[in-house]
């Protein structure tokens, strides 16, 4: 069974940092694009950072310059490294994941999630 696998939240000062992990367990085909989104109360879930198979990156404009997403293919595993940590950054951070999967006849691309994590900046 195929499951994404999320650490690194927990609670920082404002202007500290945290890297977040994302690893995908089970076995797929390739990974179209892995990304990160965020949720604080009472907001709609957000678009972080997301990096696609070829290594272009994007990242929402409250991010830029602060966030760093990263990729280690060999693990299939994605970090998230936040810098500058602010107070509206406080939010559950879910890993997203686009996967495929060859059944030896055919693919197909499956949206994952993981559970998510909270990020709490705070002094």
């Amino acid at each position: 069974q195929v499951q994404l696998l999320e650490s690194g939240g927990g609670l920082v000062q404002p202007g500290g940092s945290l890297r977040l992990s994302c690893a995908v367990s089970g076995s797929i085909f390739s990974i179209n694009a892995m990304g990160w989104y965020r949720q604080a109360p009472g907001k709609q879930r957000e678009l972080v950072a997301v990096i696609t198979s070829g290594g272009n990156t994007n990242y929402a404009d409250s991010v830029k310059g602060r966030f760093t997403i990263s990729r280690d293919n060999a693990k299939n595993t994605k970090y998230l490294q936040m810098l500058s940590l602010k107070p509206e950054d406080t939010a559950v951070y879910y890993c997203y994941a686009r996967l495929k999967f060859y059944n030896g006849l055919a693919y197909r691309d499956e949206d994952y999630w993981g559970q998510g994590t909270q990020v709490t900046v705070s002094s």
